[in-house]
Formats: structure tokens, sequence, C-alpha cells
């Protein structure tokens, strides 16, 4: 079918769709919804046999609607009516909750059925149930809508009366809705209100003075601190260490509010209180919350490093250098690196960078500091390295994850393994090096060249990653430490390790990692300091998350060149 995605951003549903559908054998476009006349100038030139909106934040025009089939991806069960579904179904300790594909109607969220899924909800952040539970309910759901109107079925009418539809229509979740009692409330109704409200729009608060919005909230270790509710009792790393009435929780980000309603942005948390947690005390003992963590299975290291949204600030790429250098001096034989359940990596901290006074030097410290950590990981030569990809990754984080000698993602994944949308950025990473020895010259200038995301199956078709398996970042985790463990015990390990070693001496032979490194680092330096603040300018749009005013043409097919 001809689909075109109408949609309030290309995010990660949309991305997941578009590759998915793509995949199917469908001819796919995507329009970003700026406006009516916009939505209808782009169904007139797409002239598309179905519409579907993965992500809007207002109705579709009625002309439009009635005028081409529209499919509404909504995240919640059947039933479900509003804006803030998924917000209410965490904050409320849902157990299950779905998604429901319909057709657009004059009220949102209530025209006929096509489809509908459900899924157990785990104990996470809205955002990562979105990009993991959600967007597989929403695939399935998608799919079996289009093969219904491919063999002319027609939808059934929402019938929310109907036994065993227990959806209502629910306003949006405001600031009143979401905050945070620390007098009453105990640490798991703290972490659901924070998790309900991760990525947009935050929990509204006061930390140490400071007006700000929480984000990124994990459980503490100690059940009970005797402390004053809401009062930050520790910080450690990039987080601090909140009481509650019964316990306390850690909270990653924050990002403050301006009394003058100027733009800000989420941050580790330390950096936003800054001088301000100056009295406040370290946790004894190593128990600060760190993303970086490392265990061994027998023979078997695994590195976890979940850090938040996947990006990788100067100071977490010093870290997690330190950390491989640390994991390869173990007498393991094989390195699991495993990033986090919801990102292996995005590579560079934009909205560090953005923060800084000066961002064209944060960025090349930036960036120096990430090639760190893929040149530790190529000279690993005492163990089998394995990049397991459990999340999404883009940009510098996939070139990251193709240093490892084997490169395995899960099934559900989405990679975008280019530069060109953060404002032309050339990249470095030793990409030039590492993406042509995996998928030759030819295609990995293709690779760079293109924008659009690619699905873990069409990955492995590719030869940018190994293989593609497992369901849920458990599943997949366990199975890529069955196959660590084989390789790790096989009888030609020796002999693996040796080849290792003299392919690497025989590729330094014709050209230095080194000479990679300059080469792209030299063409970073322009896109850093040079003339044109391209870079400079997709940056603080990106940050900001400022609306485009127009499709760019990679995604707008109908538009053509």
């Amino acid at each position: 079918m001809r689909v075109l995605f109408l949609a309030h951003s290309f995010n990660s549903l949309a991305q997941r769709l578009w590759a998915e559908l793509e995949g199917d054998g469908h001819e796919v476009t995507l329009e970003l919804d700026v406006n009516d006349a916009v939505t209808r100038e782009a169904v007139a030139l797409a002239r598309p046999d179905v519409v579907i909106a993965p992500f809007l934040k207002r109705a579709i025009p009625e002309d439009v609607w009635r005028g081409v089939r529209c499919l509404v991806v909504h995240p919640g069960i059947e039933g479900d009516r509003g804006p803030s579904a998924l917000d209410w179904a965490v904050q409320e300790g849902e157990h299950e909750w779905g998604v429901t594909v319909l057709e657009a109607r004059a009220e949102m969220d209530a025209g006929p059925v096509w489809s509908s899924a459900t899924f157990p909800m785990r104990e996470a952040s809205k955002g990562s149930l979105y990009r993991s539970e959600v967007a597989e309910a929403a695939l399935r759901c998608v799919r079996e809508a289009l093969e219904g109107i491919a063999r002319g079925a027609a939808p059934r009418a929402l019938d929310c009366a109907r036994p065993g539809v227990r959806g209502r229509a629910r306003p949006a979740m405001r600031q009143a809705d979401r905050a945070i009692d620390w007098v009453r409330d105990d640490s798991a109704t703290v972490l659901r209100k924070i998790r309900a409200a991760d990525g947009v729009p935050g929990v509204r608060d006061e930390v140490l003075g400071l007006r700000c919005r929480l984000f990124d909230a994990h459980p503490a270790a100690n059940s009970s601190t005797g402390a004053t509710p809401g009062s930050v009792i520790a910080h450690g790393g990039d987080a601090i260490l909140r009481a509650t009435r019964n316990g306390a929780v850690w909270i990653g980000h924050l990002r403050a509010e301006a009394e003058d309603g100027a733009p800000t942005l989420k941050l580790p948390a330390a950096m936003v209180l800054g001088e301000r947690l100056a009295a406040v005390q370290r946790p004894a003992g190593g128990a600060a919350f760190d993303p970086i963590r490392y265990e061994e299975h027998g023979p078997v290291g695994v590195l976890h490093f979940a850090f938040y949204n996947g990006a990788m600030s100067t100071a977490q790429c010093q870290a997690l250098r330190d950390a491989v250098l640390a994991a390869r001096a173990r007498p393991t034989r094989v390195l699991v690196l495993a990033g986090g359940s919801d990102f292996w990596s995005n590579g560079l901290h934009l909205n560090a960078i953005e923060a800084s006074a000066q961002p064209a030097e944060a960025s090349w410290r930036n960036i120096d500091a990430m090639n760190d950590v893929v040149l530790a990981i190529l000279e690993a030569d005492r163990q089998v390295t394995i990049a397991a990809l459990q999340g999404n990754a883009g940009a510098g984080g996939c070139f990251l994850a193709l240093a490892a000698d084997r490169v395995f993602a899960r099934s559900g994944v989405v990679l975008n393994p280019h530069y060109k949308a953060m404002g032309n950025l050339y990249g470095s990473e030793y990409w030039t090096y590492l993406l042509p020895r995996r998928v030759g010259v030819e295609r990995a200038a293709a690779i760079v060249a293109n924008r659009l995301p690619v699905t873990a199956a069409r990955a492995a078709s590719i030869g940018l990653v190994d293989a593609a398996f497992g369901t849920t970042p458990a599943d997949f985790l366990d199975k890529t430490l069955t196959r660590a463990r084989a390789i790790a015990g096989a009888p030609d390990l020796t002999d693996v390790l040796a080849a290792k070693s003299a392919r690497r001496a025989a590729d330094e032979a014709v050209k230095p990692l080194a000479r990679y490194r300059d080469e792209e680092l030299a063409r970073m330096r322009l896109n850093f300091f040079g003339f044109d603040p391209s870079y400079h300018v997709a940056r603080y749009h990106f940050v900001h998350k400022l609306p485009k005013a127009r499709t760019p043409s990679f995604l707008a097919r109908h538009r053509g060149a």
C-alpha cells in the first residue's frame, strides 16, 4: 500500500513503524503535522491508500479523514480516550495496558476499532514502556489493520459498554495531578509519579530552593532513612538521593524552571544543582547510583552502561573507558558490552554541550572522549568483545558498537547509523575504519548518507550487525549470555583471539588508527569551529525540541527531491 504517516515528530514509534512497514513492502512517506493546509497538501501529493498517525498532538482535519482512511495509533487499551493515556496508566499502577488502532473521527480516540492488543506493565518509566511494549503492540495492531483493509474487512464500532472494555475518557494530566506529597507519598508512589512524567513534562517540584522538574527516578536500596521526607540526603555521580516517608529514591535528572519562563534544559541533577549540593553528603561504601555496572558469569564479563536517553557526556565517556579498561584486565574470555535496556548509546550528550559556556569546545572534548571509549574496545586483545544492543542506538552510539568483535541486536531495536541529521555532522568514533570493515566501502557510503532508521533485522541482512534475536531486553541478554558462554568455551578460542590480533596488526600496518582519528577529527573541527553554523543550529533546535517548520525531504518522499 501507499502509506502516508502524519506525525507531530519523527519519534521512536514513528521510526519503528516506518522501518518495519517499509520492510513489509509498503511504500512509505511522512508529513510532519505543521498545520491543516500542509496536511491537505500532503494527502493530495501522496495519494495514499491509508494515512497512519502514530504520534499526533491534535485532531486530523475532518475533510481529510472523510476523504481517505486515517488510522490513529492510540497508546491505550480499547475504550481509553485522552492525550495522557500512558501517563495515567503508569501513575495509577495499571497491571495491564495496551494499544488501539482506530479510524479517525470527530471525537478524539473514539472512532471504529481496527485492532487492539494488551501487554503486562513493567515497573518502568513512560518512555521505556513506549519504546518497548507500546511499540511492539502498535506494530502488531498496525499490521493487523492493514491486513484487514487489504482483504476488505470493516472495523468494529467502539462500544465502551461492551463486557471486557474497561477504558474510559480521561483528561490531559496536569501538574496538579502529578504533584508529589512528600509527607504522604511512599517511595513506590513517588517513583510512579516521576516515571509517568518522564521524558515530558517532568514533575514540578522544588529541590534545595530551586524550582525545577524531576526526571529519571530509581529505587534506592535503603528501606528507611529517618530523614525529613523530600529532603536531599545524599548525592553521588550525577544523581541525588531524596528521602520519602518510608525510604528514599534516586533522581538522576532535573530541569530548572527560569523565573522569566526562558527555555531550560534537562540535565544531570548534580549539574543543575551545582553549589547547592556543597553541604550534602556523599553516600558511603559505594552506594551512589551509578549507570555503569560490571558483573561476571564465569568466563564472561558483562559491562552495563545505562546512560539516560543514551546520551554520553565527556565525564561519562571517561568513566566508561575506565570501566572497559578494568574489565579488560579481568581473567575472562568474553566481554559483553550490554549498554542499557532502553538505549545502547546515542553518542554525544547534546544537552550538556548546549548548556556549556563554550559549546564548540565542549563538543570537541566530548567526541575526543567518545573516541577513547572506542579505542579501548578496539584494543581489547585478551577477550572476544560482544556489543549487545538491548535498546536503540543512534549516531556515534551505532559506530561505538561496531568496535566490538561481534554485534548482536534485540529484534525490536531501531538503529540510526548516521550523523547528517545533526547539521551535516561528519562524525568520528573511527567510523571510517569500522563501517567499511564490516559492510564494505560502497555500502558504508550509502549507510552514512541515509538518514532513515534501520530495523535490527535489516541491519543483520546487510551485515551491520551479526544477528538479531530476542524479544524483551531480559530475553535478549539471556540469549546473548548463552552465546557468550559458548564462545568462551570453544576449543578454538585461542586461535580466534590470535586471528583477531593478526587482523588488527595487518590493518594497523596499512593505515594506523591514529590516522583515521585525525582525519575524522579534522572534519569535526570544521563542524564545531568552522564558518558553517549548521551543527550548532541543529543542536539548539534538537535539545529545545523546537517544532520543524517543514518536513525534511528525505522523509517527505511525496514532495520529491
